[in-house]
């Protein structure tokens, strides 16, 4: 059988550095940082008081206020950037046969602060079980696609992939498998999250994951530096639009990228922790290569999980020069999370679309944040360190890492 050629016609984003795709990418290679004091919450006794908090958002701007209240925020996210990535595509919803239009999107956690909400008043009260009738349907990790595919009335796939800080890319991938065997003309993907919340910045403190550097939020997130402590944490969503190319073109889209592969793998190794020498990330940049029909060197631009993690960094750097041995000094890699943060189930969707508009654009975003040499990272790495670089980019890569050892990696390429 031979597989349908899949290209992107719409993207959609909403983060903590722009709250349009046109933002998004202006707050990238500007070099904007995106985190600051939390403003949700008091955080007087919490060893991190900041994280990348969407700006200037209000949810009923583009919402119905009753809708709106019936969604945790993580779907109104997602809500906010579909629609953004639908009205880019410029779909004909009209003519279009829905039956064909899948949603399948990605989110690691789900309705955390409905989660919270609805348990505190209960532990306030009298232990009579009164929770809200919405409770259930704003948690749940599946009601993002749901509420959009309602909205829309698009009737093909529609279930949301969770594999924590993967999800999205898990969806992507999903998504273009949809496309190639022909069960779809056009998926909506991609990934919302929603976790700058009491629970979900307890509990990654009390893992340890997060920066403590209260004193410079804004510096906190420093992929590769030396003196990095953690990860940021973040918030928003990114959306795709992906559609089977002789679909695409009959209708005269206009047409960002070809999505020509992705890759899976497990480290198989701890719950929390990456495997030292990137064995799982080797496996699936080889696994995404394979599947796109791609050599090692025809990569020019590498989006990295990069989450300023001091494990996590060296050993995706290091399974990128055992992959692509002499040509890893020759790519252009960065991490876009010392700007936007890590927003976790939707990471892998924002840092997709930055990738594609690397490559249309022909500008590579900074890793910013940069000051102290790692002697553990190779320094013949071009890790785009403090400032956009321009280049002509044909072929770009996503990698996208979660808790459990998932791994997915996604590949574009200018069309042919």
């Amino acid at each position: 059988m031979e597989l349908k050629r899949v290209v992107v016609t719409g993207l959609g984003a909403l983060t903590p550095i722009g709250n349009t795709k046109d933002e998004y990418w202006e707050g990238l290679i500007s070099g904007k940082s995106g985190a600051a004091p939390i403003t949700y919450y008091d955080t007087e006794k919490f060893k991190t008081k900041f994280a990348c908090e969407l700006k200037n958002f209000n949810a009923t701007d583009f919402i119905d206020r009753k809708l709106a209240s019936r969604m945790d925020k993580f779907t109104q996210y997602a809500m906010v950037a579909a629609d953004e990535a639908i009205a880019d595509a410029k779909l004909d919803l009209e003519t279009i046969n829905k039956l064909r239009v899948g949603v399948i999107w990605g989110a690691g956690i789900g309705g955390l602060e409905t989660f919270q909400e609805e348990v505190l008043n209960f532990a306030k009260g009298d232990g009579t079980p009164r929770f809200n009738p919405f409770f259930i349907p704003k948690m749940i990790a599946d009601i993002a696609p749901g509420n959009i595919s309602i909205k829309y009335g698009f009737m093909g796939p529609n279930y949301t992939t969770v594999s924590a800080c993967a999800s999205s890319a898990n969806a992507m991938f999903d998504a273009l498998n949809s496309i190639r065997l022909g069960h779809c003309d056009v998926v909506v993907t991609g990934g919302s999250e929603a976790a700058v919340t009491i629970a979900g910045m307890g509990g990654f403190n009390a893992m340890h994951a997060l920066s403590t550097r209260n004193e410079s939020p804004e510096t906190a997130s420093r992929p590769f530096d030396a003196t990095r402590d953690g990860f940021v944490l973040g918030e928003g969503a990114g959306a795709l639009v992906l559609e089977e190319y002789e679909f695409a073109k009959a209708r005269g889209a206009k047409i960002y990228a070809e999505f020509v592969g992705g890759g899976l793998s497990s480290d198989a190794y701890h719950m929390t922790a990456p495997h030292p020498e990137g064995r799982g990330v080797v496996a699936v940049m080889k696994n995404c290569l394979e599947n796109a029909g791609l050599k090692p060197e025809d990569v020019d631009h590498i989006n990295t999980h990069g989450t300023s993690t001091p494990l996590g960094d060296v050993a995706e750097l290091k399974a990128i020069s055992e992959v692509f041995g002499n040509h890893a000094k020759h790519i252009n890699i960065n991490s876009t999370k010392s700007m936007t943060g890590h927003l976790l189930g939707a990471a892998g969707a924002i840092e997709a679309i930055s990738a594609i508009l690397a490559m249309q654009h022909g500008i590579v975003p900074p890793t910013i944040n940069h000051t102290t040499v790692d002697e553990n990272i190779d320094p013949e790495l071009n890790l785009t360190l403090n400032q956009a670089q321009k280049r002509d980019i044909k072929v770009v890569m996503s990698n996208t890492f979660g808790f459990g050892g998932h791994n997915a990696c996604v590949l574009f390429k200018k069309l042919d």
